[in-house]
């Protein structure tokens, strides 16, 4: 598969920074945090394999990898590398394998629900059991329905319905690349739990999510953040999974105050 991937820029900023969206969504889903951010990054945003305008999966090989040499061809030294949900898995991957390209790493709710099969595998299940009926619609191949409940659990709290019919379709035409991810969101394919692996990010690191999102969510931030050197913490308040289109100016601050830690040398924990 070709890695030529559409990226756009937003800001004018003094430092680099490299933003990776979350399933189903694009590059323009960081315009308005790029926007709040603009006298202090320019930040890049790359529409991974599959989505906005770059090249579909073609169904070959490992798709994780696919998004993680996607994303690395944008990487550049001192990058302030930043991703939401299944992007916060890419760019949490990126850390770990160019360690010396990065200079602080903020994740927004990642997807890794692996790390709870290890601390929390009561919150998996529930999790799991939340997401049967999604499943059982995938399963079925009836991918109407399965995007209906994944925008249910992971959208910006828009109900069906009032969703446009042309991002209706965006969603459901690629709902094929959700299964795609589970080597890695579930199995951890990469092998990043590996000892020593994890360790090897020992820049600053911000785990952020939403008070109203998925209990979940704030399960995988809080195991991802004890393995983690140098990690906090942050919740947006009355933000849901989707708090980057959202909460675009809350996110931004939260982005600006631990860049400047960051940029400062000033260590979180």
């Amino acid at each position: 598969m070709s890695l030529q991937a559409f990226s756009r820029t937003f800001g004018v900023g003094p430092l680099a920074a490299l933003a990776i969206h979350c399933t189903l969504g694009h590059s323009g889903a960081w315009r308005g945090v790029g926007a709040a951010l603009n006298s202090q990054l320019t930040l890049t945003a790359c529409d991974l394999p599959g989505h906005g305008r770059s090249p579909d999966w073609d169904g070959r090989g490992d798709f994780h990898d696919f998004c993680t040499d996607l994303a690395r061809s944008f990487l550049g030294t001192g990058v302030h590398l930043i991703g939401h949900s299944f992007g916060a898995t890419v760019a949490l991957r990126l850390a770990v394998e160019n360690p010396d390209l990065v200079r602080s790493l903020t994740l927004i709710e990642p997807v890794w629900f692996v790390v709870l099969a290890q601390d929390n595998p009561a919150a998996l299940a529930a999790h799991d059991t939340q997401a049967a009926p999604y499943s059982e619609a995938l399963t079925a191949g009836d991918m109407t329905q399965a995007a209906r409940l994944f925008n249910r659990a992971w959208g910006d709290g828009s109900s069906w319905a009032d969703i446009p019919a042309a991002a209706q379709d965006y969603m459901i035409d690629r709902m094929h690349l959700v299964p795609a991810q589970s080597p890695m969101i579930f199995d951890d394919s990469p092998g990043l739990l590996r000892p020593g692996r994890l360790g090897r990010i020992t820049v600053p690191v911000l785990m952020m999510r939403g008070a109203q999102s998925l209990d979940v969510t704030g399960h995988i931030n809080a195991a991802l953040a004890q393995r983690l050197p140098d990690a906090r913490e942050v919740t947006i308040a009355q933000a849901g999974h989707m708090a980057p289109l959202t909460h675009p100016q809350a996110v931004a601050d939260a982005i600006r105050s631990h860049i400047e830690m960051a940029e400062k040398g000033i260590d979180l924990v």
